[in-house]
């Protein structure tokens, strides 16, 4: 019984021991502070380059980042060289082909529309790539609807600026290509989901999509 005082006080003391080395463990030693304990509970950003890029761009390139419209609930998103060009912040989005005229050398926007293809007039979107300069990047954002005014000659127009989907694009469909006046081959930077009841993200319409990259900037433009 005598030794039941003593025992309390070397218990205490073992117990106020393995605290401070917890502690001190957690703490990270002297000097240290706090940063080891907030390491413990926070987990490190992943750093985040142009328009959100999880890589830097090489040199000569321009970074990209679209959104095709959500339905017809949320308006898509066109970003070049964290620039917003196109957006529902900037009340420059609507239904339909949304697109953005950069120049391909200095990257600067030449003219960013909105042309509705449901209700709107096709020869409004074809007086506005008809008469492209060599070396003119095209990117489109559809949101909605982007096919039901097209014709044969919008079709062709797209085409020959890269797209190797525009010929099936139907009502709708999601969409997002960038491509550019004067080029040989199909575009690399485009992506296309059919409107389709058994596969379809939302009632009545496919998902969005997100596409991103580097382009390379041209050697020349007027």
């Amino acid at each position: 019984m005598r030794l039941a005082g003593p025992l309390r006080i070397v218990a205490l003391v073992v117990i106020v021991g393995l605290t401070w080395i917890i502690v001190s463990i957690l703490l990270g030693g002297p000097g240290s502070g706090f940063p080891r304990i907030q390491q413990l509970f926070t987990k490190p950003r992943a750093r985040k380059y142009k328009c959100g890029l999880p890589q830097p761009c090489p040199e000569e390139h321009l970074a990209f980042r679209m959104v095709s419209g959500a339905a017809n609930v949320i308006g898509p998103k066109i970003c070049l060289e964290d620039k917003m060009l196109m957006s529902s912040v900037k009340d420059n989005v609507g239904r339909g082909l949304n697109i953005a005229l950069v120049n391909g050398v200095s990257g600067e926007l030449i003219e960013a529309r909105a042309f509705d293809m449901w209700a709107g007039d096709v020869n409004d979107l074809l007086k506005f790539i008809r008469p492209l300069h060599e070396g003119t990047l095209v990117f489109v954002a559809s949101y909605d609807d982007p096919a039901t005014k097209m014709n044969e000659e919008t079709r062709k127009l797209f085409s020959d600026l890269g797209s190797k989907n525009v010929k099936d694009l139907a009502f709708r469909d999601s969409w997002v290509f960038v491509g550019a006046k004067g080029v040989q081959n199909k575009s690399p930077f485009e992506q296309h989901v059919k409107n389709s009841k058994h596969t379809n993200k939302y009632e009545g319409w496919p998902e969005a999509l997100e596409m991103e990259g580097c382009i390379p900037r041209r050697t020349m433009a007027s």
